[in-house]
Formats: structure tokens, sequence, C-alpha cells
């Protein structure tokens, strides 16, 4: 009877473990909020127009061998046919233009496209920085603004 009962608790044990196994998680990334080079730097999202064009910065660290900026394009009434490279700059806070370096995504057409709008880093680091995307969905100038 007590080798039933030792028999019993193990696989109960077993069952609890399997079950719990997803409940915890260990953070192993080593990006968090007291680095205070992390990119924290929120989404903003321009809905002039027929296209919204939504921008998310990804991690602007000094010493990255980029800054890469996450864009996505949606419409419903007409091709998304601009190419991002050509019509993007982003602006310092002393007024310097910096050209993008590529895009990796989506290819021209279609009414949704997202990928990555990649520049070299600037240095020394910035206070703030705008991206422009101009002649997108009928709307001149859309401008993106950031304090780093």
């Amino acid at each position: 009877m007590k080798k039933i009962v030792i028999i019993f608790i193990v696989l109960l044990l077993i069952i609890l473990a399997f079950t719990l196994k997803n409940s915890f998680s260990v953070n192993l990334n080593p990006k968090s909020a007291s680095n205070p080079g992390s990119s924290n730097l929120e989404t903003k999202e321009n809905n002039e127009g027929p296209v919204s064009v939504i921008v998310t910065p990804n991690d602007l660290n000094n010493g990255l061998s980029g800054w890469d900026f996450q864009v996505v394009l949606n419409t419903h009434t007409e091709e998304l046919t601009a190419d991002l490279v050509t019509v993007s700059v982003l602006i310092d806070n002393q007024n310097h233009v910096y050209k993008p370096l590529a895009w990796e995504g989506d290819n021209s057409g279609g009414h949704h496209r997202k990928g990555i709008l990649k520049f070299n880093p600037i240095s020394p680091r910035p206070k703030s920085l705008e991206l422009k995307i101009k002649n997108v969905g009928g709307v001149s100038e859309r401008s993106f603004k950031w304090n780093l």
C-alpha cells in the first residue's frame, strides 16, 4: 500500500510540473528599461489621406551598425508604389539630413506593405529625430518625431 501511495504522489507531481511549466518564465533578453540606450520610443501613426503610415523606431543605441525604423503602410483605395528609400529622410535636432540606406520589406504594390527602413547610426547621438516621408497617398509630407 505504501508503494502505491508513493507512485501516486510521484505521478501527481509530474502532472503538476507539466501543467505549471508554462506559468513561469525567465527573461534573458539583455535589453531592459534600465539600459538608457534602449529604444523605448513610441510608435507614431499618420492617417492623412487614403494611406495610413505607422512608424516604430527599433533599437537606436550607439555602437549599432544601423538604425532601423519599422514602417507599415495600409490603404484600401490605391496601390502602394512609393520607393521608401527615395521618399524618406531622417533629420536630427541640428537639421542634418540623412538618407536611408535600404528598404527591407514588401515590394511595391498592393494595399498593405511593411518592412524596415535602414539608416546609418548618427554619432554623436542627437537629442531628437524626425523621420519625413514624402508623397505617399497624395500627402506631400508626413512627419514622425521622437525625443531621444
